[in-house]
């Protein structure tokens, strides 16, 4: 039996119930992972408000899109993988329960500097951040870009791996606390969106050319600014909506400017796409937390008991980089 924090039913942070439940099935290309930590999302607070349901194999009722933990058994098709093994993933779901199944190919190991509460908080941020940068939007050395939400755990993970790719990197905050922090971790220039017109901005420090790559969370609200803001031939990715998803659409500069624009989620794509993207980014960011040039941020742990308070610190907006649940006791 694992212990997993379960959602009693639609609501708000105290329909969350710690319970006993069966371990979760593996199959022959699957790995039984003891879960140290996982990390929150705002997918999760969707999740327990009835708005976002797992895809199919995985439980409405138990969260968590990623963790870090070890091996405690693998399937008969599972090769390169052994009890023991400290790992981390992203899920589809279950990262709220003691165990959880993961297939074979979706498994990263944890690079040895870290710590597995550190590790729970890098797959879903970093593949996210990767996917969209580089995968998506093509980014490369020279280029500059546009992260918003720095702050986030997505963003202090777009903000490094840009740094890293030795682009120029604008990002917003909500405060000149988390733009401060960002800078530590590559921010060039900081935009606080309380007082300052990021496109201005950007216009600005960029001569009047604009950014090549612009990664949006925030989604209808941003749309005419961001596209004021990109360069000719500019490419824009939207992973987030946490303004709306909605927009009026000016579509004149989108074709004067020869824009590119792409939307992308993660957790609805095919095993094939995660895995190839799991795989590639284990062969390109790992050596890089392994060397100590890419951190995961951590701004708070939470015991499990304790997933109510964890989704009202998320709702508050007040975290930087990500919120981290510990099983507790972890196996």
């Amino acid at each position: 039996m694992m212990r997993a924090a379960v959602i009693t039913e639609p609501g708000g942070p105290e329909v969350f119930a710690i319970r006993e439940e069966p371990d979760p099935p593996f199959g022959p290309e699957d790995a039984l992972v003891a879960v140290h930590a996982t990390a929150l999302n705002r997918a999760d607070l969707l999740q327990r408000i009835g708005r976002y349901p797992g895809p199919p194999g995985t439980r409405d009722d138990v969260p968590g899109l990623e963790a870090a933990g070890t091996v405690l058994a693998v399937g008969e098709r599972v090769s390169g993988w052994r009890p023991g093994d400290r790992v981390m993933a992203l899920l589809g779901g279950g990262g709220y329960g003691s165990r959880v199944a993961v297939h074979g190919r979706m498994l990263l190991a944890v690079p040895a500097p870290l710590e597995l509460t550190q590790a729970a908080a890098i797959p879903e941020v970093f593949l996210t951040a990767y996917d969209a940068l580089v995968e998506q939007c093509g980014l490369g050395a020279g280029e500059s870009v546009l992260v918003h939400a720095v702050g986030s755990g997505v963003g202090t993970a777009a903000v490094q791996i840009a740094a890293q790719l030795g682009c120029r990197v604008f990002g917003t905050a909500g405060s000149p606390e988390k733009l401060a922090r960002a800078r530590e971790l590559g921010l060039e220039v900081g935009i606080d969106y309380r007082d300052q017109d990021f496109a201005e901005v950007v216009r600005r420090e960029t001569g009047g050319r604009g950014v090549d790559v612009v990664l949006d969370v925030i989604g209808g609200e941003y749309w005419s600014r961001n596209v004021d803001a990109l360069a000719l031939c500019g490419r824009m990715v939207v992973v987030g909506t946490l303004s709306g998803p909605r927009t009026e659409l000016d579509l004149g500069p989108l074709m004067r400017k020869r824009l590119r624009v792409r939307g992308t989620v993660l957790r609805s794509r095919p095993l094939e796409e995660k895995a190839a993207l799991t795989q590639a980014v284990s062969r390109h960011l790992l050596p890089l937390f392994a060397s100590g040039r890419l951190r995961p941020v951590v701004d708070r742990t939470f015991p499990l008991a304790e997933v109510a308070e964890a989704h009202r610190y998320m709702a508050s907006n007040a975290n930087f980089g990500k919120i981290v649940l510990l099983h507790d006791p972890p196996e």
